[in-house]
């Protein structure tokens, strides 16, 4: 047993991607769910690469000599990420074609291959080449002597390598093809009962001699790069939104750290790309199946085979949030709780939809960190502001990956006259907060939603969080002075109920993890339960060890990142940690401390992290009224007792299955809380009154 008190962060996050992989291969999960799956694996390792191995190659270049909190130096880390994500591609490549590839086709889903076309399929593809794709691909010779072409990141590329002209150089010939994002990827052959497919750079390949006639064609290969995305813009610049699309353009000409490339490349052309792009054995991955699996996630979404999918969960109604009933007139009354995506997040839309068109409204105030494409919600903003409220958003553009989406949007707003800030200097502003304050007979009323999760109302279907609304004085006068702390220069100060990163929220967590130690000690009733998506903090896992050492019993739920290390004796052998993985993705924060029978139940948008708790703006949320509280308790509880989708974090690193009592019945933890919702909503549908309402003549 090793003696570390940590594991390391990226070999944690890459054990998450397996737990994931391993949905892919769970048979009793709809074959179409699997790919999905699969696809997330994908897609998870594209960001991981170009954040946190990107930042890593960085600073190895750098020659920076420092070691994690594991122990694990940069050159270490590397080395071991390498060897762990070679295993996890082998693992995907044998998921797709030794399993879901054969599985499909017996179900009427058929990937076909060049070599398994008929006489028909391949006179159709050489018309469907010459009138869709011809036209429109560019082959890019490659100069031997001159430096490798600026490509798109994470494109598909065909690189097709060419025979030497006589006394030409001996270096390689090549010339590349980009497979353009705006090209379907998936070419639908015609005939059949069936659906059947063939991937479109199969289709390019095999009609190579139209892109190079006359020449003699000796190999090609898909290949795609991906660089380094871990660069932020300088906070000190004048214009942020000028200095953030400088960093979107400086990324596309970055440093590669990971070359995918097919198998069947020769030697030659391996040991060309290498030194082509200046990158070492440990960034070149050979992929058997096809590569890109992350384009394969919307082939869940093939039209029919419905037997293939999950079965539908659609969110539940609020019976709190009567649509008939004016938010504002729901939430004097009481507040309201909101676990998604089972319940729906249609009371969180209504809020800033009504205080939009409400007379009564006179001003909005919302942070945004990521939201959808056509945001439903960002568009009330603009109606607002067009009616002459006022309306502040603080709008993140350094939020990663979305940030060409939320320089759009800001401009949008802008123009519409929305007062926009980007941020804070210095750090991310992560918090999930919209207060509206609207004119009532009584004065000024302040109604405030606190999210765990973000604005998108896409992602509200697919991701766990937890949504508060309320009206309480002290929470929106916490509100008010945290949201003006953040847009003008007046001093952060303490506020009556919440608590907010980099500020007060480190030091309130580690306060309430002593009083239950300190409860513990004087013989009273103690036990933490979280949830959170990543614990990484060495502070803040070094006050959860004294407090199992004291006695405490603590329960941890850890979708992701977990660098503490459970079950040891002496150290950690009072805490638990499970992480669950199923259809949707978990990522609501909850706390709770015992204190001796007076809970006391939190939610937060930060996670436990040291970007969280020094370098971001974060907000927790007391939850003080009993239903809700209760409701949040109820939802740790049914997470821990999970026997179906949650694995156990063991001392060593390793996840196992958790294994149920005798006589348990299995229990998933996402069916229970559906169908806990479902229940309550078909309870006050049933509790209604029917009233019979006559058609009138107009």
């Amino acid at each position: 047993m090793s003696k570390k008190k940590y594991f390391n962060r990226d070999l944690s996050w890459l054990a998450f991607n397996q737990r994931v992989l391993e949905e892919a291969h769970d048979e009793s999960c709809p074959l179409l769910e699997r790919l999905r799956f699969l696809a997330i694996t994908s897609n998870n390792l594209d960001e991981f690469f170009m954040v946190r191995v990107g930042g890593l190659t960085m600073l190895e270049t750098q020659g920076i000599r420092k070691v994690d909190p594991s122990g694990l130096s940069i050159h270490e880390q590397l080395a071991s990420i390498s060897e762990r994500v070679h295993h996890l591609v082998e693992l995907q490549d044998a998921c797709y074609t030794e399993q879901l590839e054969d599985c499909l086709a017996k179900s009427g889903i058929r990937h076909l291959r060049p070599g398994g076309l008929s006489a028909a399929h391949t006179e159709h593809l050489r018309r469907y080449f010459r009138e869709e794709i011809f036209p429109i691909i560019t082959p890019q010779a490659v100069d031997p002597d001159g430096p490798f072409p600026s490509l798109l990141t994470r494109a598909l590329h065909l690189c097709v390598r060419l025979k030497n002209p006589p006394g030409a150089s001996r270096k390689p010939r090549v010339a590349l093809i980009q497979i353009g994002p705006h090209m379907d990827r998936f070419v639908t052959l015609p005939g059949g009962d069936d659906y059947a497919f063939i991937l479109l750079e199969d289709v390019i390949r095999m009609f190579l001699d139209d892109c190079f006639p006359g020449e003699s064609i000796l190999e090609s290969c898909a290949f795609r790069l991906t660089q380094n995305a871990d660069m932020a813009a300088d906070d000190r610049a004048s214009d942020l939104m000028e200095a953030m699309e400088a960093v979107l353009d400086a990324r596309n000409d970055s440093a590669c750290v990971r070359l995918e490339i097919e198998e069947s490349a020769t030697k030659v052309l391996q040991t060309y790309f290498k030194r082509a792009l200046s990158i070492k054995d440990r960034a070149v991955y050979l992929i058997r199946g096809p590569l890109d699996l992350a384009a394969f996630m919307n082939k869940g979404g093939v039209s029919g085979y419905e037997e293939l999918k999950n079965p539908s969960w659609p969110p539940q109604p609020v019976p709190a949030m009567d649509p008939d009933r004016s938010v504002f007139d729901t939430l004097t009354h009481k507040d309201v709780l909101l676990v998604h995506p089972f319940d729906s997040f249609d009371p969180v839309v209504r809020l800033v939809d009504e205080a939009a068109r409400d007379p009564d409204v006179v001003a909005i105030k919302q942070i945004l960190y990521r939201t959808s494409r056509n945001s439903l919600i960002i568009k009330s903003l603009i109606q607002a502001a067009e009616q002459g409220k006022y309306v502040t958003a603080i709008l993140e553009l350094k939020a990663r990956f979305d940030e060409r989406r939320n320089i759009d949007w800001a401009r949008a707003l802008e123009r519409s006259g929305v007062q926009v800030i980007y941020g804070v200097k210095g750090y991310k502003t992560h918090a999930k907060m919209c207060i509206v304050i609207r004119r009532e007979a009584q004065g000024l009323r302040r109604y405030m939603h606190f999210g765990t999760g973000n604005y998108n109302e896409v992602t509200a279907h697919l991701y766990t969080d937890v949504s508060y609304l309320t009206s309480r004085e002290d929470l929106g006068a916490d509100a008010s002075a945290f949201f003006n702390t953040i847009t003008g220069y007046s001093q952060p100060h303490s506020f009556r109920k919440i608590d907010a990163a980099p500020l007060t929220l480190r030091d309130k967590l580690l306060e309430l993890i002593h009083g239950e130690i300190e409860r513990h000690k004087q013989g009273q009733e103690a036990m933490i339960m979280a949830k959170v998506n990543a614990l990484a903090d060495p502070g803040l896992i070094t006050a959860l060890y004294k407090a199992s050492n004291a006695g405490v019993k603590i329960l941890l739920n850890v979708r992701g990142i977990c660098c503490l290390r459970p079950g040891v004796k002496g150290m950690s052998d009072n805490i638990r940690v499970i992480s669950i993985v199923d259809r949707f993705l978990e990522h609501s924060r909850i706390f709770y401390f015992h204190q001796n029978k007076d809970p006391k139940v939190f939610i937060s948008s930060a996670d436990l992290m040291p970007r969280n708790l020094d370098k971001r703006v974060e907000l927790m949320i007391p939850i003080e009224d009993a239903p809700s509280r209760n409701r949040l308790i109820q939802v740790l509880e049914t997470c821990f007792k999970d026997t179906v989708k949650a694995r156990e974090l063991l001392s060593d690193g390793s996840y196992r299955q958790v294994r149920m009592k005798d006589k348990q019945k299995p229990l998933r933890s996402q069916e229970a809380l559906y169908k806990q919702a479902t229940r309550t909503a078909q309870k006050a549908i049933q509790a209604k009154p029917t009233v019979f309402e006559p058609h009138r003549p107009s």
